[in-house]
């Protein structure tokens, strides 16, 4: 037989060794996927999800079915009264827009309780520039409370600042982002949402999901979150959604979240789903399963990594809440040598090197290495980094554990 793939003999025996560390951590996995797809099994039944809800509509969508029906399947399995799902919704950050400003109008406040957001989401703010559109061009103030020293929520200052009568939503990000704090558990989101209620009821509590779903059995919108936003092309679109993103939470903030996807008066009542049904349910009920090969991946990659003499985050043995796991390298060129054997090890584009670059967005040039079926699906294989010191990527997905295990194994060979 012919390998068809170059990984180094000193990579291959340190695999070896990582998967004898983690077999606990797979087994834990496996359990939490299979409660979620019960979850989402129940939800399809429910709603008696059929053939005939994959047709589709073109132009303004009007009586789509199958729409409305997905919008119900979501909300089931998210456990709220109403969902909009839409492949309208261009990214997550678009379908947080949305949210932000479904729950705020002129003279509020947003106040964040996990300190500064992505990166994508300060120019939604307003934060540094007001720019045209932006929460803070309309008048929306903006307020924060900064993370503790061990990268934990600061309660007592968040429910000084929650209580200012002027804060009518908070906003909790589940994931890291470009730093290093570990992922808020839904334990964490519900100590959070219970502060918030204690110091101020009236605030909507919006929470960004993206990279969480699927990680835990429950999400933050079944432990009190007002809204919950997130992409179709991370974890719940199950590598299989072509595009797009949505809300669940309660009914009236959907809907006036709805209005700013569309315009006032129709929501979502409008929006064709172009044939694109099926692969939407699809990406759903697979979802689960694939969120499960991304955490198995990035379990895998702690361990390998740190076998190297890495630095990880979180290790082996650190709860998730979500896909990400990032590494330390110290150094731009090993940084970008790890991020070559990404793409490398990537289905498609495999023949490219990733350069850094200016992103729309971005503070400074960011690395991205994605060899994705879907352009930019960051629960395929992936991996992306601000190059800038300590020099540490952020690695995310893999549609199945055993072609994200030799994509790290190729990274990993490149290395010294």
């Amino acid at each position: 037989m012919i390998e068809r793939l170059w990984i180094s003999p000193r990579v291959r025996m340190l695999s070896e060794k990582a998967m004898e560390c983690v077999k606990t951590q797979f087994s834990e996995i496996d359990a939490v996927s299979e409660k979620n797809t019960e979850k989402v099994l129940a939800a399809f039944h429910r709603n008696k999800v059929s053939d005939s809800l994959f047709g589709g509509t073109t132009g303004y969508g009007y009586d789509d079915k199958g729409r409305d029906v997905l919008d119900q399947v979501y909300a089931d399995v998210f456990g709220t009264e109403a969902a909009l799902v839409r492949i309208g919704f261009v990214s997550g950050t678009h379908a947080i827009t949305a949210a932000l400003f479904a729950c705020l109008k002129p003279g509020d406040v947003l106040l964040s309780v996990t300190g500064e957001p992505y990166d994508t989401l300060r120019g939604v703010i307003g934060i540094g520039a007001k720019q045209h559109g932006s929460l803070g061009y309309y008048g929306i103030g903006y307020d924060q409370v900064d993370l503790d020293e061990n990268g934990k929520p600061d309660l007592n200052a968040i429910a000084v600042k929650a209580a200012d009568k002027k804060v009518a939503a908070v906003f909790i990000q589940r994931s890291r982002g470009y730093t290093q704090r570990p992922a808020l558990t839904i334990g964490r989101i519900s100590e959070i949402i219970d502060c918030v209620r204690t110091s101020n009821p009236k605030a909507a509590v919006i929470v960004d999901n993206c990279y969480g779903e699927f990680t835990e059995e429950s999400e933050p919108t079944q432990v009190g979150a007002d809204l919950a936003a997130g992409s179709l092309i991370k974890n719940p679109g199950g590598g299989i959604a072509p595009t797009g993103g949505y809300i669940a939470g309660r009914a009236d903030l959907v809907e006036s979240a709805s209005y700013r996807l569309t315009v006032p008066g129709i929501g979502g009542e409008c929006g064709p789903t172009l044939g694109m049904s099926r692969l939407l349910y699809q990406g759903l009920f697979m979802a689960p399963h694939t969120v499960a090969q991304a955490l198995k991946t990035a379990v895998f990659t702690a361990a390998l990594m740190e076998l190297m003499g890495f630095r990880i985050s979180p290790d082996i043995h650190g709860v998730r809440s979500d896909i990400i796991q990032s590494i330390d390298f110290g150094d731009p060129e090993l940084l970008k040598l790890f991020c070559s054997g990404i793409q490398r090890g990537a289905p498609v584009d495999s023949f490219v090197t990733p350069e850094p670059w200016d992103m729309p967005g971005y503070g400074c040039p960011v690395i991205m290495a994605a060899g994705a079926f879907i352009q930019g699906a960051s629960i395929e294989l992936s991996a992306d980094a601000p190059m800038i010191a300590p020099y540490r990527v952020y690695l995310q997905g893999g549609l199945t554990f055993e072609s994200g295990k030799l994509g790290i194994m190729q990274a990993a060979s490149l290395l010294p």
